[in-house]
């Protein structure tokens, strides 16, 4: 991605990425307790080299439950060994706690129950392990300095690549329709895939602006702040009150994802965004036009990792581990390390079919 760095002023360290598919890990981080009764059948599963609705499919194939009503908190990766919960509606546990490691590329870790479904956005966050190799000798402890350097100022909330389709595809096919006039598909999902992935572009360049001048860190008059604690939001009307708590970390200026209902900040961060959306050649009736499928929202600029540690495994391998809330990308904070002097093993390319959904570590 040509978007600026929160780190520019440190070189990158270059590695390769997923050379094996245990170089990439994810575990989902659930929203809440499960309380063990209700009508849901809930399973937390591993699966490897697999999308989740490919493992979604096989798990419901399994239980002979229907897929229409199964759920699950967010899409992972598909390169990648990944832990997360999916629901059932079934009545009987047994076939559930007979699955074991039976299923080509999945594997039941833990079979309960809960009251509701499990729903898209159901989650805290995701738990990253990432290992880097051929990282050059002797530059293993800037990694550690940069990954010590996002965990105290936060990362910038940038969509990833994988956001936007192979090649961006989604978001060209998003502006033939919005913006040229093209007849849009009718598929409902394939809709919302196409607007997410325009708002999502547009989010990036508001937030690529405000880094670039500056403001990252710092509250804007008029700024929409998240609390950091309750994610409630307020707008800035005392500038010096509100710098000081966004330097503590306490709110953080939110970006937007733009629609017809989307919630507006006021005087000067209004007019950042009106100008991002007028360069982008998007009016109020272009948002109008596709509301049933993207209302719009607002989102955080930053985001900080927690749990973070650097541990160099051998000369040139490093295995990063950190946590991050639901949304945020793994790949984005790589990419602070790296400046984008990543390579990935041509058998675990980054280009998978979870790209051309929802983010696959985003949620």
């Amino acid at each position: 991605m040509s978007l600026p760095y929160l780190t520019a002023d440190v070189p990158g360290v270059p590695g390769r990425l997923r050379v094996a598919l245990d170089d990439f890990r994810v575990d989902e981080q659930p929203a809440y307790e499960l309380s063990g009764e209700g009508e849901h059948l809930y399973i937390h599963f591993e699966k490897r080299d697999l999308t989740t609705p490919e493992a979604m499919r096989r798990l419901a194939r399994a239980l002979g439950a229907d897929p229409r009503n199964a759920g699950y908190a967010g899409l992972k990766d598909r390169r990648a060994v990944t832990r997360q919960w999916a629901s059932f509606t079934v009545k009987d546990d047994t076939a559930a706690r007979a699955l074991g490691d039976s299923l080509e590329g999945i594997r039941v870790l833990e079979v309960t129950r809960h009251i509701n479904k499990l729903r898209t956005g159901h989650l805290r966050g995701n738990a990253f392990e990432l290992r880097l190799r051929e990282v050059p000798v002797g530059r293993e402890p800037e990694v550690a300095a940069v990954l010590a350097r996002l965990a105290a100022e936060g990362i910038p909330n940038y969509y990833g690549e994988q956001r936007f389709g192979r090649d961006a595809q989604n978001v060209a096919e998003a502006r033939r329709w919005i913006v040229d006039g093209e007849r849009p598909s009718r598929d409902h999902f394939r809709r919302k895939l196409l607007v997410s992935s325009l708002q999502s572009e547009l989010f990036n360049d508001v937030l690529a602006a405000r880094l670039s001048d500056g403001l990252f860190a710092r509250a804007v008059d008029g700024d929409l702040l998240r609390k950091e604690d309750s994610g409630g939001l307020f707008t800035t009307e005392d500038l010096a009150d509100a710098s000081a708590r966004v330097a503590s970390f306490e709110v953080s200026p939110t970006g937007p994802m733009f629609g017809a209902k989307m919630r507006w900040p006021e005087r000067e961060a209004r007019s950042r965004e009106e100008q991002a959306l007028a360069a982008a050649g998007l009016t109020a009736q272009h948002l109008a036009s596709f509301v049933r499928d993207g209302e719009g929202t607002r989102r955080p600029l930053r985001v900080r990792p927690l749990d973070v540690t650097v541990e160099t495994e051998s000369p040139g391998v490093v295995l990063l581990r950190f946590t991050l809330p639901k949304g945020a990308y793994a790949t984005v904070v790589l990419r602070e390390v790296t400046k984008d002097a990543v390579s990935e093993s041509e058998s675990l390319a980054a280009t998978k079919p979870d790209a051309e959904e929802p983010s696959a570590e985003e949620v």
